[in-house]
């Protein structure tokens, strides 16, 4: 039986996440971290991708993520899948599967959820206790944020709605780093990239389910006793 086709709006940015097979380590050496995102940049301009937050843990990978067209993030996420698995694979000469399953993906709606999943993403490092703060974390979107350096980034326009001066607007964004992410959206979040749901309130996905003919599982609110990983 073939999969059944994802269903990806252009212009509407996602949530990301796929995780190593039986949630093993999908990088060991810098050279890995390097590799992989050089084939999201290549392919981010490839397919049409723009980039707004990234974040590489050992065995799972976090992106937030605009598409131009319909079938932007599955080419470039079977791509980029595809030929670091072949990378990795011989690298370490390993044989078989580096991926679990297809990729999860998440609708996210912009006004209410975007910055804050940006903080989820660059604080999973921080969740996982392997460092303090997002800065000391090497292989996240947080300097380009947060401090401006170069990297991969395409600002997203609720990013840019924090200030129209980019210093004061890197403020403002490390500022948001300053308190804990609400546990409710936290659970949101993770539900969502958990069962390809919407990050958004039932009126969003009321209002693109009308708009597009697309049907979402209705979100469950409240937090279970284990959220478990990011």
């Amino acid at each position: 039986m073939s999969r059944r086709t994802r269903t990806y709006l252009p212009g509407f940015p996602y949530h990301i996440v796929q995780r190593g097979n039986n949630r093993e380590a999908c990088f060991v050496a810098t050279e890995d971290y390097q590799v992989y995102l050089e084939l999201w940049t290549e392919c981010a301009n490839r397919y049409g991708v723009s980039i707004h937050a990234w974040c590489l843990m050992t065995n799972h990978i976090h992106f937030l993520v605009t598409p131009e067209r319909a079938d932007s993030i599955s080419f470039a996420m079977k791509v980029i899948g595809s030929r670091y698995a072949q990378y990795f694979n011989k690298a370490y000469k390993r044989t078989g599967t580096l991926w679990e399953g297809r990729h999860k993906s998440s609708l996210v709606q912009s006004e209410r959820y975007l910055l804050t999943c940006m903080r989820y993403i660059e604080l999973n490092p921080v969740a996982a206790g392997m460092v303090d703060k997002p800065e000391q974390y090497r292989w996240s979107s947080y300097l380009s944020n947060a401090w401006g350096e170069p990297g991969i980034i395409t600002r997203h326009d609720e990013y840019l709605r924090l200030d129209r001066d980019e210093e004061r607007r890197l403020h403002r964004y490390r500022a948001l780093f300053s308190s804990a992410i609400d546990a409710d959206d936290i659970h949101v979040i993770k539900s969502a990239a958990k069962y390809n749901r919407p990050v958004g309130d039932d009126r969003f996905c009321e209002q693109i389910s009308a708009r597009y003919g697309i049907e979402f599982p209705r979100q469950i609110r409240g937090r279970p006793r284990n959220e478990g990983d990011g």
